[in-house]
């Protein structure tokens, strides 16, 4: 097998259908599990693991799309959890994460492991990814810093110096050029199988975000290197899955990102960012608390109330008793 694309799935069937026919209508040729083939090209193995959707996502795949080999389960277990089983059930040479919500473009996923084979130090890659109106979605980065921690995406990310986020989003280097990054976002990456060989699967501790950050810092200590191709190209519609459960998502976000301080910076950097996560959460609290006083649309005010509350009660309690599910 030339490639396993490993797709993790909540609740969104119509984006899945559409994701699983860009795959089809890509230039590869499918593997299906009882050996069936369909299309010429990359033969190619598509992993779904269902994380217990209540929509009509398991019926669909078992009637219309029987080439997938589908991993139904009986608990939602989060994208990490998700990928970590198809990884054991992935056969291919190369292996790419897929979200649900993107569509493969022709010869994008060629082009990828022709980046891959061309050096033997280049062990993961990331697309250029465009959003759902064909503009430029922003999906590679620099490693995060305490600095870049502190100001990205908080409320101080307007007081960050320009210098230090535009490094972060590496916007210092065009979209269409090919080049080595220190990490692509785990929307569409695709990677050698000896990376995962050597270092293991994605981190289980990370519910959600960053963990594919730290799979590429992992990689990155061991030798390997991560290059961003910007021409191979992957329409991604966004984050449909984690829009469900917007407080679940601020907690996961924040509470990774100390995660990953404390692995690879310490515990100073990681208590640092969790006193200014706190203030800068109790500001937001304080001034949404402000506004609903004076009745500037309440409804609104209250939602965020309540999202920041759970976040601040994260902190404090710790982030299980606030996130048992994803």
């Amino acid at each position: 097998m030339d490639l396993s694309i490993i797709i993790v799935s909540w609740n969104v069937s119509t984006l899945l259908a559409k994701c699983l026919d860009s795959i089809l209508e890509s230039g590869v040729q499918i593997v299906a599990p009882n050996g069936e083939t369909y299309g010429q090209g990359l033969r190619t193995q598509v992993i779904v693991v269902d994380s217990a959707s209540d929509d009509d996502s398991v019926e669909m795949i078992r009637t219309k799309y029987s080439w997938v080999y589908l991993f139904a389960q009986s608990e939602n277990v989060g994208f990490v959890r998700g990928n970590n089983i198809g990884f054991e059930h992935a056969q291919g040479r190369y292996i790419m994460l897929l979200n649900p919500d993107t569509e493969v473009q022709a010869g994008a996923l060629g082009r990828l492991i022709e980046v891959l084979a061309s050096d033997p130090k280049i062990g993961i890659v990331g697309p250029h990814t465009l959003n759902s109106d064909g503009t430029h979605q922003s999906t590679r980065r620099r490693f995060l810093t305490l600095g870049t921690a502190i100001f990205e995406s908080t409320w101080l990310e307007v007081f960050a110096p320009k210098s230090l986020l535009e490094k972060f989003h590496v916007q210092d280097m065009p979209n269409e050029g090919t080049y080595a990054v220190d990490w692509v976002q785990g929307s569409a990456l695709m990677a050698k199988r000896e990376v995962y060989e050597q270092i293991g699967g994605l981190d289980p501790r990370y519910i959600m975000y960053a963990e594919e950050m730290d799979w590429c810092k992992r990689a990155a200590i061991v030798g390997w290197k991560t290059f961003y191709v910007g021409d191979a190209f992957i329409i991604h519609h966004g984050g449909q899955s984690s829009g469900q459960v917007r407080a679940r998502s601020h907690i996961h976000f924040q509470h990774s990102k100390m995660r990953y301080m404390k692995k690879f910076h310490g515990w100073w950097a990681a208590c640092l960012l969790w006193l200014v996560l706190v203030l800068s959460y109790s500001w937001q609290l304080v001034l949404e608390g402000a506004k609903w006083l004076v009745g500037h649309k309440r409804s609104m005010r209250r939602e965020r109330i309540q999202t920041y509350l759970l976040v601040l009660w994260s902190f404090f309690s710790g982030e299980r008793v606030a996130t048992r599910k994803v």
